[in-house]
């Protein structure tokens, strides 16, 4: 697999001109397109307050609106052009999640930004990352929404659990862990998963990257549910690790509907880009 389209979330929000900066960036090494898609969410009103405010004020939110989306395509259009990559822009409108799940649907990777507990995106907004990855049916690549991060995927972090997901996730990530300079599989709990991994939990994925040229090493931890997410932040932290790939929602459909364990824990408290996948 190689990554030649790119779909990116463009917004106006603190963490964009981060987001946007990896997107580039991504684009230039794997020579992709980038598609920047900047979706207009119908503000909602009930219809009572819709009578009371009347057409006027209406009409003015969807010129407001309008006038941001043109915007943000300016910037965008701007920066790609500033880098010298192939790129286009898309204004799509309806529900955030409902509308980058469709885009992403027809790019190789789609970057969104990670959920900002202090910014001023709509209560229904909240799980715009979670939904993408769970019903975009591509990998998502969610970029922390503090921080700069310049040449991602040098030190890279694989949690593995030997589960359809996780293979799912390192498969879609084959470009990445081709051009890290060291891959570490982490192991995470594999004395309950149904495949006994080898003798050396994580070695048997470990040699196929070898034979994909990566440079990988394997490691483990046992943990149970609630610690792999804090285990996992701190095993980043520790290891200088610039990204991290791993599958999501590896637990029962109720699970995954109330977003629980790792993956939810990750995706709030996450310090350095994750490649996702489902």
């Amino acid at each position: 697999m190689t990554i030649k389209d790119i779909v990116v979330h463009v917004d106006d929000s603190r963490n964009f001109e981060a987001r946007i900066g990896v997107a580039v960036e991504l684009a230039q090494r794997f020579d992709a397109h980038l598609t920047g898609v900047y979706v207009k969410s119908p503000a909602y009103l009930p219809a009572y307050v819709a009578a009371q405010v009347g057409p006027d004020v209406i009409e003015m939110q969807a010129k407001a609106a309008s006038e941001a989306a043109a915007s943000a395509s300016a910037g965008f259009d701007e920066t790609t052009k500033k880098a010298g990559v192939s790129a286009e822009m898309r204004v799509g409108e309806g529900p955030l999640d409902e509308v980058l799940s469709l885009h992403a649907r027809y790019g190789d990777l789609c970057i969104v930004g990670q959920t900002d507990p202090d910014g001023d995106a709509p209560a229904d907004d909240v799980d715009v990352p979670g939904h993408v990855v769970l019903y975009s049916g591509r990998p998502v690549f969610i970029v922390p929404y503090a921080g700069h991060f310049n040449d991602v995927g040098k030190r890279v972090l694989v949690a593995w659990n030997g589960s359809r997901e996780a293979a799912r996730a390192v498969n879609d990530a084959m470009p990445f862990l081709e051009n890290a300079a060291q891959v570490t599989v982490l192991a995470v709990n594999p004395s309950e998963t149904r495949d006994p991994l080898g003798d050396l939990p994580g070695a048997d994925i470990s040699l196929h990257f070898a034979r994909h040229g990566v440079k990988v090493e394997a490691a483990q931890i046992i943990a149970d549910d609630i610690q792999v997410g804090d285990m996992l932040l701190s095993r980043i932290s520790d290891g200088g690790y610039d990204m991290v790939i791993m599958g999501a929602y590896g637990r029962s459909r109720i699970r995954e509907l109330v977003m629980g364990g790792a993956s939810r824990h990750i995706l709030h408290h996450m310090t350095v880009p994750i490649f996702m996948a489902h």
